[in-house]
């Protein structure tokens, strides 16, 4: 199942649940794309693809932080964790739009 598209993402930060979304573009092991939360968008660094197991971070401009994201998705679901650095780590759940 490609990863390719856009889902919709709910994290549970320290800030509470934030919602988003995140649109992939798979090109081989390489995964593109971008990320839109209510601070904004940001494009996906370093992402990656294997079979089912996706990796990517962005860098969260308001904080000047690099969060990494490991994710594996199945159909049309996706689960993952944030590495929010000094605030931990942050659970997600999504669905493909």
């Amino acid at each position: 199942m490609s990863a390719d598209g856009t889902w919709n993402v709910t994290m549970t930060s320290p800030m509470g649940a934030q919602a988003g979304t995140v649109e992939f573009k798979s090109n081989g092991g390489t995964l593109e794309g971008t990320m839109t939360s209510p601070q904004g968008t940001a494009p996906i660094e370093d992402g990656k693809i294997d079979g089912s197991s996706l990796s990517w971070a962005i860098t969260a401009q308001q904080m000047s932080m690099k969060i990494a994201f490991t994710a594996t998705i199945d159909g049309d679901t996706i689960t993952g964790e944030a590495d929010i650095g000094a605030f931990g780590k942050a659970p997600f759940t999504g669905t493909r739009a």
